[in-house]
């Protein structure tokens, strides 16, 4: 399976899996309007087991053969308060 990657331009990190040959118009309408004026980044052959950014690609054909597309979001931001020790209040 061929999968053609699209980069988000209105969120960061942001990317939209589809596999090749599926349009636009088959993906929800928010979907179409978040990744309107996407850039191609990427086509990449899924045919060979191998790990890719976030997953493997058989997790990755397995959710576009069920879904029809899959959106990868950035990690989520590390709050660096958290790993601050934590003081004891004084009574």
């Amino acid at each position: 399976m061929l999968c053609v990657v699209y980069r988000c331009r209105q969120k960061l990190d942001t990317y939209l899996y589809l596999p090749h040959g599926a349009s636009f118009d088959e993906l929800p309408e928010s979907l179409q309007q978040l990744f309107a004026g996407a850039t191609q980044v990427l086509t990449v052959n899924l045919a060979k087991p191998r790990n890719l950014a976030r997953m493997t690609s058989v997790e990755l054909v397995q959710r576009l053969t069920e879904q029809g597309y899959y959106v990868q979001l950035p990690p989520a931001s590390e709050n660096l308060l958290d790993t601050l020790p934590k003081s004891k209040a004084k009574e």
